[in-house]
C-alpha cells in the first residue's frame, strides 16, 4: 500500500530555518533533553539527505532537517497529558509551518506502515531511521536502541511484541537506505558529517 502523503516538497510549501524550529521547541516547553536527542536525530538525518544528494537525489536538506528537529514536538505534552506525540506533533508541525512533508516525517517516526520506499519517501523514513540511531543523545546501533526502548517500555508481552515489530520495521528502512545511499549505516557515527561507503 503506498502512502498518501506527498513526497516531493511543493516552492509554496515554506521550510522553516534550525532557529525557526527552536522557536517551536520554546512555544510547546520543549525540555532541554528533548532538544539535545532532536539535535542529534537531526545531524543524523542531514547526513542521510546530503548523501542522497550527492547521488542526485531530488531532497531538501532543510526540510528533512526541520522534520527531524521537530519529529518529538509533541513529547513533553503527551508525557504530561497522555496521547500519541507522533501524531500530536504532526498537527502543531503542519500548523506551525504549513509544509505537509514535514509534517509526514513527525507522524511516521515511530513505525512507517507502507512499504518502504526509500526513494519515494526519503524524508520521512530519513526521519524514522534517525530517530532510530539516537538514544537520548548518544548514536547508537538501531538494535542498541530498541533495548533501551524495550527496557523502559516493555511493561506487558503486548508492548514487547510491538516494540519488537518496530524494530523489525526499522531493520529493514536500514536496510533499504543502506542499498538506495550505498553505505553501510552499521559503520558510521554520523561524527563527521560522512558516511561510510561500501567497497
Amino acid at each position: 500500500m503506498a502512502s498518501p502523503f506527498p513526497s516531493r516538497c511543493r516552492p509554496e510549501w515554506r521550510t522553516p530555518s534550525d532557529a525557526e524550529c527552536i522557536g517551536f521547541w520554546d512555544i510547546h516547553g520543549m525540555p532541554e533533553h528533548i532538544r539535545r536527542h532532536s539535535q542529534i536525530v537531526a545531524e543524523v538525518a542531514t547526513a542521510l539527505t546530503v548523501r542522497a544528494r550527492e547521488l542526485g537525489a531530488v531532497v531538501c536538506v532543510q526540510t528533512v532537517r526541520a522534520s527531524a528537529l521537530l519529529h518529538d514536538l509533541g513529547k513533553a505534552y503527551t508525557i504530561a497529558f497522555g496521547g500519541n506525540h507522533s501524531q500530536i506533533g504532526a498537527a502543531w508541525a503542519l500548523q506551525l509551518t504549513g509544509n505537509p512533508l514535514i509534517s509526514h516525517g513527525v507522524l511516521h517516526h515511530v513505525h512507517w506502515p507502507f512499504e518502504p520506499d526509500v526513494e519515494r519517501y526519503f524524508l520521512p523514513l530519513a526521519v524514522l531511521y534517525a530517530d532510530k540511531r539516537v538514544r537520548h543523545d548518544v548514536i547508537v546501533s538501531v538494535t542498541e536502541r530498541f533495548q533501551d526502548i524495550a527496557e523502559r517500555y516493555g511493561l506487558t508481552e503486548d508492548i514487547r511484541d510491538k516494540i519488537l515489530l518496530t524494530m523489525e520495521n526499522s531493520i529493514e528502512v536500514e536496510q533499504r537506505l543502506n542499498e538506495y545511499l550505498k553505505v553501510d549505516l552499521n559503520a558510521c557515527a554520523f561524527d563527521r558529517g560522512r558516511l561510510v561507503q561500501r567497497a
